[in-house]
C-alpha cells in the first residue's frame, strides 16, 4: 500500500482558506491523475481540486462544509489500491433490502391515499436520479427534470458535462412553474435554512463595503440600438463562419467602453490610500451567472482585443463559470466592469461598484419604444444605460461625458472602427 496525501493547493496570493463544497468521489472510488475529486469554495471562486495521482480514495478527512486552510490535508489516495468491485457491494444492497421489507406496503398505502403529490415531489427534487451535490445544485438552479438527462458517470450518475450539454442543446426538460410550486407545498417544509457559501458571503461583504466606503452615484442615459442590431444581423452568419462564435452585443459594448475609458481616464482609475492610480490599459470585468451566484471574470487588455477575441473569451468564461472551473487569476485585475441585467429582463437598475474599481456600466433589456426623431414619432429598439461611479474621484461632468461617448459609439458603430 502506497498512500498519497491530498492537500488544498495554492489558489492565489490573497486566498488563505476555503470551504469544502462537495466531494465528487467517495471512499473506495477509483480516481485518475488530474481527475477532479472535490469542490472547494473560496471567497473568490468555486473550483474543483484534482487528484495529483491515480489510485483509490481510501480516506476523506475534510467533510463537506468544513473550512480548511491552504495546504491542509483533506484526503488520502492509495496509489496501489483497487476500487471496490460491483459484486462486492451487491450483497450489502441485498441485505438492506431483506432487512427492511416492511416499508414497501406503507409506500403503497401512501400512494393509494394520495396518488398525485408523490410523483410531483419526486420529479421536482430529482431524488430518483443519482447525482452529486454539485450536479444537484445545477439541476435545481435551472429547474430541470433530471430524469430527462442521460447520465454517463459511474452507475448512471449524472455529471456536470451531462447536465451542461443537455442545457446547451436544449434536450433537458424543465418543470412548469405550477408543478415546481406545488411540490414544496405538498411535501416540503414551509421554510429552509441554508448556510451561505464562502463565495456568497464574500460577495455580500464586498458589495456592502462598496456602499459604505465609496461616494457612489449613478447617472443614466438611453441608447438607440438600431445600428448595432442592423450590423449584427447583417454580419452574424459570416462572423460565426469565420470565427466559430456568435456575434453578440457584449463585444460592441466592450469596445465602446474602451474608447470612452481612453477619453475619460478617471472612470478607469482607483483610489489607493491618498493616491489615485490611473490605468493605461482596460481590464474589463464581465458579470456572468454561475450556479454559485454572479461572478466577474476579467477580459485582460480588452483595448487590444478584436470583436472575435472578446466574444470567444466571454463564451469561455461562461462555460468555466457554469462548470465551476474559473480560477483566481480569471477574476483578478479588473479596472472597470460591465453588468448585463437585460438578459434576465431588467429594464432599469443601479449597479453597485466592484471595489476597488471606480466605475461600472449597467446594460438592460432592449425594448421597442416610440421616439421623437426629426419631428416624427418612430418605433426604435431602446436600451437604458446606467453608470455607477465613485464621486470621490469622478466628477459628474466626467461620468456624463463617459456615458454619452458610449451612447455615441453604439448609435454609430463606425466610430468603433475609426477609434473616435
Amino acid at each position: 500500500m502506497a498512500i498519497e496525501d491530498i492537500k488544498i493547493p495554492q489558489m492565489g496570493e490573497s486566498v488563505a482558506e476555503g470551504t469544502i463544497g462537495s466531494w465528487l468521489k467517495k471512499v473506495g472510488d477509483r480516481v485518475e491523475a488530474d481527475e477532479p475529486i472535490v469542490e472547494v469554495e473560496t471567497d473568490k471562486v468555486a473550483m474543483e481540486v484534482p487528484s495529483p495521482v491515480a489510485g483509490v480514495l481510501v480516506e476523506i478527512i475534510a467533510e463537506e462544509g468544513q473550512d480548511v486552510e491552504i495546504g491542509a490535508l483533506i484526503a488520502k489516495v492509495d496509489t496501489e489500491g483497487k476500487a471496490a468491485s460491483a459484486p462486492a457491494s451487491a450483497p450489502k444492497a441485498e441485505e438492506k433490502k431483506e432487512a427492511a421489507p416492511a416499508p414497501a406496503p406503507k409506500a403503497e398505502e401512501k400512494k393509494e391515499a394520495a396518488p398525485a403529490p408523490a410523483p410531483a415531489a419526486s420529479s421536482a427534487s430529482g431524488d430518483l436520479m443519482p447525482m452529486s451535490p454539485a450536479v444537484r445544485r445545477i439541476v435545481e438552479d435551472y429547474n430541470l427534470d433530471a430524469k430527462s438527462i442521460t447520465g454517463t458517470g459511474k452507475d448512471g450518475r449524472l455529471t456536470k458535462d451531462d447536465v451542461m450539454t443537455a442545457i446547451e442543446n436544449g434536450s433537458a426538460r424543465t418543470f412548469s412553474a405550477a408543478a415546481t410550486a406545488a411540490a414544496p407545498a405538498a411535501t416540503g417544509p414551509r421554510e429552509e435554512r441554508v448556510k451561505m457559501t464562502r463565495l456568497r458571503k464574500r460577495i455580500a461583504e464586498r458589495l456592502k463595503d462598496a456602499q459604505n466606503t465609496a461616494a457612489m452615484l449613478t447617472t443614466y442615459n438611453e441608447v438607440d440600438m438600431t445600428a448595432v442590431m442592423e450590423a449584427r444581423n447583417k454580419y452574424k452568419d459570416l462572423f460565426a463562419t469565420k470565427h466559430g462564435i456568435k456575434l453578440g452585443f457584449m463585444s460592441f459594448f466592450t469596445k465602446a467602453c474602451c474608447l470612452a475609458l481612453k477619453e475619460i481616464p478617471a472612470v478607469n482609475a482607483q483610489i489607493d490610500g491618498d493616491e489615485i492610480v490611473y490605468h493605461n490599459f482596460a481590464n474589463i470585468g464581465v458579470a456572468v451567472s454561475s450556479p454559485n451566484g454572479l461572478v466577474v471574470p476579467v477580459l485582460k487588455d480588452a483595448q487590444d482585443m478584436s470583436f472575435a477575441d472578446t466574444e470567444l473569451a466571454i463564451a469561455n468564461y461562461g462555460r468555466k463559470a457554469r462548470d465551476g472551473k474559473l480560477t483566481v487569476d480569471d477574476m483578478q485585475g479588473g479596472t472597470f466592469t460591465i453588468s448585463n441585467g437585460g438578459i434576465f429582463g431588467s429594464l432599469m437598475s443601479s449597479p453597485i461598484l466592484n471595489p476597488p474599481q471606480s466605475g461600472i456600466l449597467g446594460m438592460h433589456k432592449i425594448q421597442e419604444r416610440p421616439m421623437a426623431i426629426g419631428g416624427q414619432v418612430v418605433i426604435r429598439p431602446m436600451m437604458y444605460l446606467a453608470l455607477s461611479y465613485d464621486h470621490r474621484i469622478i466628477d459628474g461632468r466626467e461620468a456624463v461625458t463617459f456615458l454619452v461617448r458610449v451612447k455615441e459609439a453604439l448609435e454609430d458603430p463606425t466610430r468603433l472602427l475609426l477609434d473616435m
